[in-house]
């Protein structure tokens, strides 16, 4: 028995046409301009919505120690929220801590994930403690686990910040293996030296974040890791750039020919630095890493999107409740938890905020969604566009539903919504997981998370 989707129009990377689509078991088993069921068949008319590919989040962190606690979100309330806003894919970053080997660190998140996750997932292994030895561990992830990209920070001096040596030694393993590094790029020694300023002269609020990472120490960062990947002829990933200046960067090198991708997210695209105006201990909702950046920032960002300079949109989904968690730096701006949610409201964001005031396309929301980052990430065409033999992952879009988001409507384990009081045009009221209906009417379906680990193929 197969399930056929009737009157909607397919939209991929490449094309839009109005198109049935049919769903054997898993898989997308035809599509065609109509097709005829058979009698054992279900029927389901989708006139008017589009069928979209599940989105795929590259940058997630959930259930992730920070000190004494861990992010607000693990992976049953955050890939519920995933799931809910028409994410069917995500890629978590698994976290080396001191001492520990890969293989171990990678183990201790498929415990996380284990039976807890509603869309399917991958990890990136994120390495903050660099031994001898650890090449063959690389190895072991890329052949063995499907674990095929490395994330390292040029920030957080002192915990999880490498330095240029560990940088270059993994940028040349990782491209002799088909690995992808995916980088953190900021200045950390400089981002020290300003906070440890800040808290002599007594500058503690939120609203003192922002200028111990101006922009510079992105750009500064953004161009040393571009030289370093060069040199070591490897190609270069980098997460939630957040600037002009570093998106220039990138660019000119692309144009020299370095391998560079660029991910950004709708935090930089939406808001800005106005967020830590004041005193209020309100802005530490907002303090992430990298800081929200003046609207000219923004701006430039949509500017690359439209030509096609960025290539993918993800969220950095890393949440932590302002009561009990962001709270601790009440006195201290350095103790705040970087980071906020997201990964409920990506698609929904980007579809409002750019495809219906036309600056970007549907077959570019497409892209930045759900194809690039199955493609850079070794899961495409299983994942990331709607295609015969490709896994059922499809979100019906209602491009006139709309809504206002707001901490009352969302699905996360967050007590505030930091895009409070969005309007939404554009949503998800069913959504496909590998051929199973998960979300129907915008109401989660599955009374138990079904979600599968991904072994991901090497970028060459």
């Amino acid at each position: 028995m197969g399930l056929v989707l009737r009157g909607g129009t397919v939209v991929t990377a490449l094309e839009t046409y109005p198109a049935d689509v049919r769903i054997d078991g898993e898989q997308i088993g035809m599509i065609a301009q109509h097709i005829e069921p058979t009698a054992a068949d279900q029927v389901l008319d989708v006139t008017g919505k589009y069928l979209l590919p599940g989105g795929i989040d590259a940058h997630t962190h959930f259930d992730l120690p920070f000190g004494d606690m861990s992010t607000a979100d693990d992976f049953e309330s955050g890939s519920r929220s995933a799931v809910m806003g028409g994410t069917t894919t995500v890629i978590d970053f698994a976290t080396q801590f001191r001492g520990e080997p890969l293989t171990e660190a990678l183990e201790n998140w498929h415990d996380k994930a284990r039976g807890k996750s509603y869309c399917d997932y991958g990890f990136h292994m994120a390495i903050s403690d660099w031994k001898q030895g650890m090449t063959a561990q690389m190895e072991e992830l890329v052949r063995k686990s499907g674990v095929t990209s490395f994330k390292l920070y040029m920030a957080y001096k002192g915990s999880m910040q490498v330095d240029d040596g560990v940088l270059f030694d993994v940028l040349r393993k990782s491209g002799e293996m088909g690995a992808l590094v995916c980088l953190h790029c900021e200045n950390g020694d400089v981002v020290n030296l300003l906070v440890q300023e800040a808290r002599a002269q007594g500058r503690t609020a939120p609203s003192t974040h922002p200028l111990t990472r101006p922009p510079a120490v992105e750009e500064e960062a953004v161009a040393r890791a571009i030289a370093l990947a060069n040199m070591a002829k490897a190609p270069l990933y980098i997460v939630h750039l957040s600037t002009r200046g570093a998106l220039e960067t990138a660019e000119r090198a692309r144009k020299q020919g370095a391998c560079v991708y660029i991910e950004t997210c709708p935090q930089y695209l939406l808001l800005d630095d106005r967020r830590y105006e004041g005193e209020s201990f309100e802005s530490a909702k907002y303090v992430i890493s990298p800081p929200l950046r003046s609207p000219e920032h923004g701006e430039a960002l949509w500017e690359g999107i439209r030509r096609g300079a960025v290539d993918t949109i993800a969220t950095d989904h890393c949440s932590f409740n302002f009561q009990g968690q962001k709270s601790l730096g009440r006195n201290d701006f350095s103790k705040i938890p970087n980071g906020m949610p997201g990964v409920e409201h990506r698609l929904g964001l980007l579809y409002s905020a750019g495809v219906v005031p036309g600056k970007i396309s549907l077959n570019q929301f497409v892209s930045l969604t759900a194809t690039r980052p199955a493609q850079l990430f070794g899961i495409f065409p299983r994942k990331g566009t709607i295609a015969v033999g490709s896994d059922a992952d499809i979100v019906l879009w209602d491009p006139q539903a709309t809504k206002v988001i707001g901490k009352e409507n969302h699905h996360c384990h967050v007590d505030y919504e930091p895009y409070e009081g969005f309007s939404q045009t554009g949503l998800p009221v069913h959504v496909f997981l590998r051929g199973r209906q998960i979300v129907r009417d915008g109401k989660l379906l599955d009374s138990a998370p079904g979600g599968r680990y991904l072994f991901r193929k090497p970028l060459k």
